[in-house]
């Protein structure tokens, strides 16, 4: 069984000034810590989900600046709600100790109008620690992650679609 350790969040958030939606995860899994970029465990169907919606190919899975690309010509930032915390391996129910992400880096750049949380991990975290500073309710979208097996791909990409169109 795997063993708690302290990590900190590996990778900084993609973002420019045209960003008006912020998507936030939870924390990155071992395989994305491992593949350096979000989401970078080939089952997570987030890149499909989002490139799906966006009426865009799928970036390569090791072309992340592909992937900064797609999220940012469509206004997309993207980020997690945790800075650093102690997790066993990759379990988000084992999530301890959480230092929530210094969220001001991205307000004081991007015209966030919206954020949009992966999952039900990441929108308990969020409404916690980061709700009261961006003063956003979020939208709370079904988790991408392979772990969230009740969700086909097919319904993901219409949840998502749905949700990344709401105003």
């Amino acid at each position: 069984m795997a063993e708690y350790q302290h990590i900190v969040q590996p990778f900084d958030p993609v973002f420019d000034r045209h960003s008006r939606t912020l998507v936030l995860g939870s924390f990155p899994s071992a395989l994305s810590r491992t593949n350096e970029f979000y989401y970078g465990n080939p089952r997570n169907r987030f890149w499909r989900v989002i490139a799906a919606c966006l009426g865009e190919e799928v970036p390569g899975d090791h072309d992340l600046a592909a992937k900064r690309m797609l999220l940012l010509r469509h206004g997309i930032a993207l980020w997690d709600v945790i800075e650093s915390c102690d997790i066993k391996g990759s379990s988000d129910a084992s999530i301890r100790n959480v230092v929530p992400a210094r969220i001001e880096c991205i307000l004081e750049v991007a015209p966030i109008e919206r954020v949009i949380c992966n999952g039900a991990t990441s929108a308990r975290l969020y409404k916690r620690h980061l709700e009261v500073q961006t003063g956003m309710r979020a939208v709370v979208l079904p988790s991408t992650s392979p772990a969230n097996a009740a969700w086909s791909e097919g319904r993901l990409i219409e949840c998502w679609r749905e949700g990344l169109r709401a105003p």
